[in-house]
């Protein structure tokens, strides 16, 4: 905004300038921490110059961020380690999160104690591949969630188009998709075949 008031088609209206400040201030919390000047002319109908000071709150965030501490027990751990063991609670709880969202393990409808086992059975048994996948990709540099591949992956469709011969008969030809290229990263990361499912094609 203060380069723009040096350019021929910057905005120089205070009002809007003013407008645009105030969005600004709400949408970041650092703005409570910048004292901002515009200066009009004397018609008070064009921007002069816009300038701003840094003047940080006490007692907030920016002056006391607070300190994040660990307490344990192994004493022969470095930092390290520790830090890395903490976080695995955070993927626990993703864990949890995919099984009942993701992947379906809530909510369970059955009755019979046989099908809620078969149900719970195969929940964990897809959370298994989507794992042994996800470290896969991370070996390869693809940090990617589950529901972000997801996402990825369902881009690509299998479609069939249908021809009429000059016989009167019909060829169906029937292929999937070009992937998109993320998603043919992901397969080459698996060492996965990008076009799946081979071309097939049927004459009725």
């Amino acid at each position: 905004m203060a380069e723009g008031l040096n350019t021929p088609r910057g905005e120089k209206r205070p009002a809007k300038l003013q407008e645009r400040i105030g969005r600004l201030k709400e949408k970041s919390r650092v703005g409570q921490h910048y004292a901002i000047t515009l200066t009009a002319d004397e018609s008070g109908q064009q921007a002069l110059s816009l300038t701003w000071v840094k003047q940080p709150i006490e007692g907030t965030l920016l002056t006391h961020p607070g300190v994040y501490c660990l307490r344990t027990n192994e004493t022969h751990w470095d930092a390290e380690r520790l830090w890395r063991t903490y976080i695995l609670l955070t993927d626990l709880e993703a864990v949890f999160r995919s099984l009942k969202s993701e992947l379906g393990l809530r909510p369970i409808y059955h009755h019979k104690e046989a099908r809620t086992d078969g149900h719970l059975f195969i929940s964990v048994l897809a959370y298994q591949v989507v794992q042994t996948l996800r470290r896969q990709l991370k070996e390869q540099g693809i940090h990617e969630s589950w529901s972000r591949l997801r996402e990825t992956l369902s881009v690509q469709r299998r479609v069939t188009v249908s021809f009429r011969r000059r016989d009167g008969h019909t060829l169906h030809v029937r292929k999937s998709t070009v992937a998109e290229p993320e998603l043919k990263a992901i397969y080459e990361a698996l060492g996965l075949d990008p076009m799946p499912g081979e071309t097939k094609k049927l004459i009725v």
